[in-house]
Formats: C-alpha cells, sequence, structure tokens
C-alpha cells in the first residue's frame, strides 16, 4: 500500500514550495504589468498567472515524470538538445539573469531610494554589487544549512511585510486605476502572457526540482503516482498564496500611477509605493527584507549553477565554478536593471515556449505513445518560432522577420510557436507511424525514484 501523507504534513509542503517561489526578483513584474495595463490589468493578468504561476505545479509534476531531473526530461529529445537546454537553463537560472537581476532589484529598493547625488549612481551600484557578490560567494563556499535556516525566518518576516504592504494599499489606495499603455491596447491577454516569463519560476522549478522530489522522498512517497498526487495537493496551496500575492502586486501597480507617476521597471514601483504607503519607515522595511530574500535566492542560483557545472565536468571543482559565475553576474549587474531586463529577453522568449512543449509532451507522452520523432518535430516547431521571436527581441531585423513569417497565427503576439509546435507534433506523429517506431511510455504507477536522484547538496539550497 501507498503511504498516505496526513494534511499537516501537505500543508508543510506546500508552504515549502512557496517560499521557494517568494524570492525578491519575482515580485516586481506584477506591478509592472498594473502600471502598464492600467484599466485592462485583469486581463493581463490573466494570462500573467498562466506563465507565472499555474504552470509552476506542472513543471514540477513534468519533472517527476520525466525521470526527475530536466537532463532526464529533456533527453525525451535528444542527447544534444538535453545537453544544450540544459546549460542555458542553468546559465540563465545563473549568472546571464537571475543573480544580475536579484541584485540590482536589492540595489533598486534597498540602496537607490537613500542615494541623494544620482551623479554618482553607477559608482554606488559597482560597489553595493561588489559586496553583494562577495558575500555570495562566501555563503555559497560551503553550502550549509545556516542559509536554509534564514529563508525560513525571512520568508514569514517578507509574507507579513508584504500582507501589510497589501492591506495598507486597499484601505487607502494610492490613486484609482490609470489608462492602459499603448502595449496593453491590444492583444492585453498574450502580452501578460509572455510578461509571466520573466518570473523565471517554470524555468526555476527545472532547476529547484530536486528539492521537491527529495523533499517528498524522505517522508517515504517513492512511487511517481503518489509523488504527483502529493505535490497537486500541496501546489494547490502554493497557487493560492502565489496568485494572491502577484494579483495584490498587480493592484498595488495600478492604483500607484496616480501618487509615484509612471515607473521603468517594478523595483522603483514598489520602493515609492511603500513610501507612500507608509513614509520613510517603509522604505527601510521593504529594504532589509528584500536585502536577505536576495541574498538567499543568489545562494540558491549561484550554488545550483556551480553544482551542475561540476557533475557535467568533473575536472572542474564546484569551488572554482563559483568565481567566474560570480564575475560575469558582477559585470551584468552593473548595466543596470532595466538593462538586465531588456538583455534578458530574448533568452526567456527562446526557453520559456520550449520549456512549456516539454511539460505539455510529458503528461500527454502516453497518449502518443511517447514517439521519440513527436518530442524531436514538436521541439522543433516551436524552436524555430522561439528563435525567431529572440531575435526579433534583441531588435535584429524585427520588421523583415515579421514580414516574412506574419502569416503564422498569433505571430505578431509572441504566440506563433503554438501553431508551429502542434504542425510539428502531428509531423512527428506521421513519421513514428509510418517508420513504426517503438513505443516510449511512462510506468506511473509503479515507477520508483532512483536513490541516487537527487545530488548531495541539493538539501541545501534555500529559497528562490
Amino acid at each position: 500500500m501507498q503511504k498516505k501523507l496526513p494534511f499537516l504534513q501537505i500543508l508543510a509542503i506546500g508552504l515549502m514550495l512557496f517560499s521557494m517561489f517568494l524570492g525578491a526578483g519575482n515580485v516586481i513584474f506584477a506591478p509592472m504589468v498594473g502600471q502598464q495595463a492600467g484599466g485592462n490589468v485583469w486581463t493581463a493578468m490573466g494570462g500573467f498567472l498562466i506563465t507565472g504561476v499555474g504552470l509552476v505545479l506542472l513543471a514540477i509534476i513534468a519533472l517527476t515524470r520525466g525521470g526527475g531531473t530536466v537532463e532526464r526530461l529533456a533527453g525525451r529529445v535528444g542527447p544534444r538538445f538535453a545537453v544544450i537546454f540544459s546549460v542555458l537553463l542553468f546559465l540563465t537560472l545563473g549568472p546571464i539573469y537571475v543573480i544580475p537581476r536579484t541584485t540590482s532589484v536589492v540595489y533598486e529598493i534597498a540602496i537607490n531610494p537613500h542615494v541623494h547625488s544620482k551623479e554618482n549612481a553607477s559608482l554606488y551600484l559597482f560597489i553595493f554589487s561588489t559586496i553583494f557578490i562577495v558575500l555570495t560567494i562566501l555563503l555559497s563556499w560551503n553550502t550549509t544549512k545556516f542559509v536554509d535556516r534564514l529563508g525560513k525566518i525571512i520568508t514569514p518576516v517578507f509574507s507579513i511585510l508584504l500582507i501589510t504592504l497589501i492591506a495598507k494599499s486597499l484601505i487607502t489606495p494610492m490613486g484609482k486605476i490609470g489608462e492602459p499603455q499603448e502595449e496593453y491596447l491590444s492583444g492585453v491577454f498574450i502580452k501578460g502572457f509572455t510578461e509571466g516569463y520573466y518570473t523565471m519560476d517554470v524555468l526555476a522549478a527545472f532547476v529547484f526540482g530536486g528539492i521537491f522530489i527529495k523533499s517528498i522522498s524522505s517522508l517515504g512517497i517513492q512511487s511517481e503516482k503518489e509523488v504527483s498526487r502529493v505535490f497537486i495537493q500541496a501546489g494547490m496551496i502554493t497557487m493560492i498564496g502565489l496568485v494572491a500575492l502577484q494579483l495584490s502586486m498587480a493592484w498595488i501597480g495600478a492604483s500607484s500611477v496616480d501618487s509615484i507617476g509612471l515607473k521603468e521597471n517594478g523595483g522603483e514601483i514598489l520602493a515609492q509605493g511603500s513610501k507612500v504607503l507608509f513614509g520613510q519607515g517603509g522604505v527601510y522595511m521593504i529594504g532589509a527584507v528584500i536585502f536577505l530574500t536576495g541574498i538567499t535566492t543568489n545562494v540558491a542560483c549561484l550554488a545550483s549553477v556551480s553544482e551542475y557545472f561540476e557533475r557535467i565536468i568533473p575536472s572542474v571543482s564546484y569551488k572554482k565554478w563559483l568565481i567566474p559565475f560570480s564575475l560575469v553576474g558582477l559585470i551584468i549587474t552593473n548595466f543596470g536593471l532595466n538593462k538586465i531586463l531588456t538583455l534578458a529577453s530574448p533568452i526567456l522568449l527562446l526557453l520559456y515556449p520550449i520549456a512549456i512543449a516539454l511539460i505539455v509532451l510529458i503528461f500527454t507522452n502516453n497518449l502518443f505513445g511517447g514517439y521519440k520523432s513527436v518530442y524531436v518535430a514538436t521541439i522543433t516547431g516551436v524552436g524555430f518560432v522561439a528563435i525567431l521571436d529572440a531575435l526579433k527581441e534583441a531588435n535584429i531585423a524585427p520588421e523583415a522577420i515579421n514580414q516574412v513569417f506574419g502569416f503564422i497565427p498569433l505571430f505578431t503576439n509572441g504566440a506563433g510557436w503554438i501553431v508551429t509546435g502542434l504542425i510539428g507534433f502531428l509531423l512527428g506523429l506521421i513519421i513514428a507511424k509510418v517508420l513504426k517506431e517503438p513505443a516510449d511510455l511512462i510506468q506511473i504507477a509503479s515507477q520508483k525514484r532512483p536513490d541516487h536522484e537527487c545530488e548531495e547538496h541539493v538539501e541545501h539550497l534555500p529559497i528562490k
């Protein structure tokens, strides 16, 4: 008989999942959507919640079904694809995007409001980011439970602060919901859908999936089916928390324009919004908590990417990977938050559609027989348009690309990959039938977790 977990344990797992996705970086995007979407905010947030929240749980379950690691899941397409996708994924979750983003968000909220001389802003950012990255290296050098315990303290404090901020914004709103900006006058739902990419939570679920799996296995749950069942139950708790959080952040952004005007990023919205709602004390409170939350996020990401590269290149140790990745993160941080978000857009527009396609394929695997041709053709179709979207976002011949490929439905809205992915799926199915490929079904009920599946270090990784 399968072991059944009591509700309190499932609740604890749900809160653990929530804490992992409640980080300094992923609370800055919904406020920006709120400001920009204005009166269309709730339509935009409908799309945002799909990619920023809903797919997170599906990604975790897909990971348990697909073998326990992102390499095994992506390996259903092919070994070379698995390596390329995993490397890009870990680099994005580490030095290319999340570490610079987190460091910049902490500076924007905790330090920048107290900087009176904007002429030396670049110097202040460099000094702060250097200290912050060095602290990240020191805490990552020996992964101990100190940061994990710190995270367990920070998350409740951060949650209480956000609840207080949200409650104050509802009781005494900063203003009325503003008018939609140009980008949110049409295609609002799809725009919100793509904005949800920037939370990185779906990709983070792939990277931090080992933590979830190990936490369940340590409670005596072994089969794929039971792990998925527990995650669905615990995940509903996580989903409720994340949905409430992101909708509240969107409300703060949407109602803030009258008081603080339009801002360039969500960090500014939260920092200045806190000041309007609570005075100077609000700036200090949110700055302190964002600082502490940011350091745990950075340690988690730096440790994860260093451990991954140690695994694929054993000749270079974990500690030797920490330094170059930290230096890359430091350099990118000093481009500033707005530039980081702009630079990261092409990468996210490439990785997110592929990640979503992999999730869908894993969940439907047994319906189409798990044929390799279906995986290859679907990812090819999705990846082709995702590359085009990334090139457009990088401002590489956007007009020419739109003219040539604009006939693809939803292409101009950034969702053309859905159509080409479906076409690839059907072509792959036909090829598999013609070639009489062997089926590769996922045996959910009987499949058990290998003991070696989760890495030794992963239990010490804190929240994202």
